[in-house]
């Protein structure tokens, strides 16, 4: 971060860590994005990614089949049931 990047990119930074550990990881990444770096965030939790991001991409065999602001898919009752393992 010293070089000041305007982009920064992440590759399931939450991946094999404790829960306690997942919440400070992601409240780093929102104090960046805060700065003004946009951050591309792969994560699997669908859920954590949704409710930092500002736009949600989900992506099925190489292809993206769904798009839009992140808190309208964090509500969506078809993503809630297929992605975030809840019920329609």
């Amino acid at each position: 971060m010293i070089a000041r990047p305007k982009l920064l990119l992440l590759d399931e930074p939450s991946m094999g860590l404790a829960p306690l550990m997942v919440e400070k990881v992601f409240e780093v990444v929102r104090t960046i994005a805060s700065e003004g770096v946009t951050i591309l965030l792969i994560e699997q939790n669908a859920r954590l990614a949704l409710e930092t991001s500002h736009r949600g991409y989900v992506m099925e065999s190489g292809e993206i089949i769904l798009s839009g602001p992140a808190g309208d898919m964090l509500h969506d009752p078809k993503v809630r049931a297929a992605y975030l393992g809840e019920s329609e």
